[in-house]
């Protein structure tokens, strides 16, 4: 049988194959990017299936919005855009001391974390992706041809490539490049949430749209928030300053305890919030960290997204992630037998940007729960002006802009043009 050709009459090389780790947002995102430059994505998931619902994520700026275009995936995000999270702040009693319109922390799109995993999902199969839900992988062992790959439950396998798209915790970079405590760094805040019923007995008035109600104290914020899909639900967020703790990541009865015993005693409706703890089967619990890998990449594994280069929240990372996920697909569709040149370019046109990004990781604790009386008076004067709120929007804004090769859907086609 003769060998396929490429359109320079050579021998055209096998797809390459690619495991992922994760299937949040980086992991579907790439598996369909990659679907789409002829390679073959595998993405190995430790939760059993995608985890719906969840925290509201957004994307901003022109150059965001251009690669979701190129993804063929825009219209579909805006059918299922939640209309922003307006945010709003009360003293003990009830009355508001500031409000935050919906664009505040809702930017151009913004949609349910799980709509989003969904949509890139289902692209991705139509791509050809294959998942493996409930598992992981316990060893990485790199050879001249490929990465062979050790799985908790899967056989094992070899592949061309293995990127890491499982998160601020991935477990692919402890593997490869080391652990947590050599690459992740507490911000001196920690943040927790889970859904709950909205009842009457809240006493306040939380519908689809009508955003966050939150009450601060120095170090702490409790608020709830209907949930986008479902008004008899409501889900609550609470964040509180302190040093880092040592505590089981993955013991939710200890996340609960640390929860008690930090909002303990608290005015407003914190007492209510505790209580619907005993019942809460979703609990998100973390600190607020920043990722920072000194490489992103060692011979045939790289990282991707808050693996690489993230923050537990406010450092856009969702939207560097996608375009993280669009240069990484195109940079190795670009250089089909040269992985680490592909890798080394996709670190270079990122880094900095990521970097940039991150920072308003470290800005979000004090920012939703200052340290003192007099840091609450400030944020709640300096952003109730509407000309100080608008700066910051365009501001935020402006600093999603990035220059991205335009990458063609096949290798062969014409060089690639330049977008803002």
């Amino acid at each position: 049988m003769t060998a396929p050709s490429d359109q320079t009459g050579g021998p055209r090389p096998a797809a390459r194959t690619v495991l992922i780790s994760g299937a949040g947002v980086a992991g579907p995102a790439l598996a369909h990017l990659l679907g789409r430059h002829g390679l073959r994505p595998t993405v190995v998931e430790v939760a059993p299936a995608l985890r719906p619902g969840g925290q509201a994520v957004d994307f901003r700026g022109a150059t965001q919005l251009h690669v979701l275009r190129r993804m063929g995936i825009l219209d579909e995000l805006h059918r299922g855009r939640t209309g922003g999270s307006p945010m709003t702040f009360v003293d003990a009693g009830g009355r508001e001391l500031l409000h935050l319109p919906a664009e505040f922390a809702g930017g151009d799109i913004e949609v349910l974390r799980g709509d989003l995993s969904r949509i890139l999902y289902e692209a991705s199969l139509a791509r050809g992706a294959e998942y493996l839900f409930g598992d992981s992988t316990t060893s990485l062992t790199e050879t001249a041809t490929g990465v062979d790959v050790t799985f908790r439950h899967a056989s094992p396998r070899t592949f061309d490539l293995v990127i890491g798209a499982d998160g601020l915790h991935s477990n692919v970079r402890r593997l490869a490049f080391g652990p947590d405590a050599d690459h992740v760094t507490h911000l001196g805040h920690y943040a927790a949430t889970w859904s709950l019923p909205n009842h009457p007995d809240l006493g306040l008035d939380l519908r689809p749209g009508t955003g966050s109600i939150g009450h601060n104290t120095p170090g702490r914020l409790a608020s709830v928030a209907a949930d986008h899909t479902d008004p008899a639900r409501a889900r609550a967020f609470l964040v509180f300053a302190s040093p880092e703790l040592a505590y089981d990541r993955h013991d939710a009865e200890a996340h609960k305890r640390l929860l008690r015993g930090a909002f303990a005693g608290l005015p407003w409706k914190v007492d209510h919030l505790l209580d619907s703890l005993g019942t809460a089967d979703d609990l998100y619990f973390d600190s607020i960290s920043r990722a920072d890998s000194p490489v992103w990449s060692a011979g045939r594994i790289a990282l991707l997204g808050d693996a690489a280069c993230g923050a537990t929240i406010g450092g856009m990372g969702t939207g560097t992630a996608v375009l993280g996920a669009y240069v990484l697909a195109g940079e190795l569709s670009r250089s089909p037998g040269d992985h680490r040149a592909a890798f080394s370019r996709y670190e270079s046109l990122l880094r900095a940007y990521a970097q940039d990004r991150q920072k308003g990781g470290g800005r979000t604790g004090r920012f939703l729960a200052p340290s003192s009386k007099l840091g609450l008076r400030l944020r709640n004067t300096l952003l109730g002006r509407r000309r100080v709120l608008t700066w910051m929007l365009q501001a935020a804004k402006d600093a999603t802009a990035l220059t991205l090769p335009d990458y063609p859907d096949h290798p062969a086609n014409s060089p690639s043009k330049q977008l803002h």
